[in-house]
Formats: structure tokens, C-alpha cells, sequence
């Protein structure tokens, strides 16, 4: 089992930046490829960024590359996403996750461990 707790959300402005953490716990999280994703109001969770065990591969969706970045710290069982450039489309719970299927990494179903989620509100 693995724990995962999201933290650093809050409300920004436009153009404003944020970096969420994802803190795991009960399991190295250093095995596993990292996710995470968004859900929006009304709309169905989508994914935002992945990255590979080693942190040497990194994988965005399109509405959010060259603003987003994500990375891990594998000593400090930690995984971030550096948001910049932020936009009233970027409002949605953030939520990190460990993806422990093999197959498409955008997918959510390849993610088994998921955390509570943080809330990001970008005002306009």
C-alpha cells in the first residue's frame, strides 16, 4: 500500500505560479512511474503529467506543456509539478498517483494509488 498526500494548492492569478508536492509513504514510490492528473467542475479527471522511476523521461498533455513541469525526489519519496503561466482553465483538484500497469500512462486506469487531491484555483 502506498499513501500519497498532495499539498500546495491555493488560489493564484492569471499568469501567477504554484508547485504542488505529492508526499508517499508506507512504500518507495522509486519503482514506479508517477502521474498526475486534474478534474475540473463538471468535467471527468483528465491527465496532466507523468514521469519515469529514474525522473529521466517526462510526458505532458498538450494544454499544459512548456508550462508545467513535473520532477521527483526518489530520497525524499516525493514527486512536484512546477505550474506556471497559470490559466482560469488550469482550475481544477490536482491529484498525484502511482501508475503500477504497464500500459499507457495517460490512462487513469494504469494508476492504482491515488492521493485526496488539491484544489487549484487560477482567478481571471
Amino acid at each position: 500500500q502506498v499513501q500519497l498526500v498532495e499539498s500546495g494548492g491555493g488560489l493564484v492569478q492569471t499568469g501567477g505560479s504554484l508547485r504542488l508536492s505529492c508526499a508517499a509513504s508506507g512504500r518507495t514510490i522509486s519503482n514506479f512511474g508517477m502521474g498526475w492528473f486534474r478534474q475540473a467542475p463538471g468535467k471527468e479527471r483528465e491527465f496532466v503529467a507523468r514521469i519515469s522511476r529514474s525522473g529521466g523521461s517526462t510526458y505532458y498533455a498538450d494544454s499544459v506543456k512548456g508550462r508545467f513541469t513535473i520532477s521527483r525526489d526518489n530520497a525524499k519519496n516525493t514527486v512536484y509539478l512546477q505550474m506556471s503561466n497559470l490559466k482560469p482553465e488550469d482550475t481544477a483538484v490536482y491529484s498525484c498517483a502511482v501508475q503500477v500497469g504497464s500500459g499507457s500512462y495517460s490512462l487513469q486506469w494504469q494508476y492504482t494509488y491515488w492521493g485526496q487531491g488539491t484544489q487549484v484555483t487560477v482567478s481571471s
